[in-house]
């Protein structure tokens, strides 16, 4: 008898949708936490826009997904820990898996990425919740969270347990930080 994989309790299009606000947020024009500039931005889409008609905003994404990660890796990346851009292999090939629905189902998440692209503002909390991101229950969570002693990392209080509160609260560390100082947040892994 085969036991069933059991499936990520992550809602899937939010996580893409915390990913995206956070990268663009963090961009030079913005945080200053990673090297890209305005690629989430109109600027990045014009770019991209004429070798990837129909897809170019998720290039955009996939793009300064990977420079956010790179530079997260670089500033913490303490083992047996969990991060935005991190999560554990399973959820990271869910969301992987989940990338080509979006792609063929582009033209839904326009709206999103138009607002995005007009992204403004300098708190990271305000700009989750005013994309209804963030619940208010998210937001007394975060307000408990602290930065650790040298700055370079945002701990959340207990291990990572593959649901959206956990992911929530991944995505809200980053106002832990400052502009041109990154903070990230991180969980430690449940022990299996």
């Amino acid at each position: 008898m085969t036991t069933a994989r059991p499936t990520s309790t992550i809602d899937f299009d939010r996580l893409l949708k915390l990913r995206l606000l956070v990268a663009r947020f963090g961009e030079m024009d913005g945080a200053k936490w990673w090297n890209t500039k305005g690629q989430l931005g109109r600027l990045g889409g014009a770019a991209l826009r004429r070798g990837f008609p129909r897809t170019h905003r998720f290039a955009q994404a996939r793009s300064v997904f990977a420079v956010a990660a790179h530079r997260c890796a670089e500033v913490f990346e303490p083992p047996g820990s969990v991060t935005l851009w991190r999560l554990p292999e399973a959820i990271e090939e869910e969301f992987d898996a989940r990338w080509e629905h979006w792609l063929d189902n582009a033209s839904d998440w326009t709206e999103f990425f138009e607002k995005l692209e007009s992204l403004s503002g300098t708190d990271l909390t305000a700009l989750l919740r005013s994309f209804e991101l963030v619940s208010d229950r998210d937001i007394e969570a975060y307000g408990r969270l602290r930065r650790s002693a040298e700055g370079r990392a945002v701990p959340l209080p207990g291990p990572f347990s593959a649901i959206d509160d956990d992911v929530a609260l991944l995505a809200l560390g980053f106002a832990r930080g400052e502009p041109g100082a990154l903070a990230v947040p991180y969980a430690r892994r449940a022990e299996a």
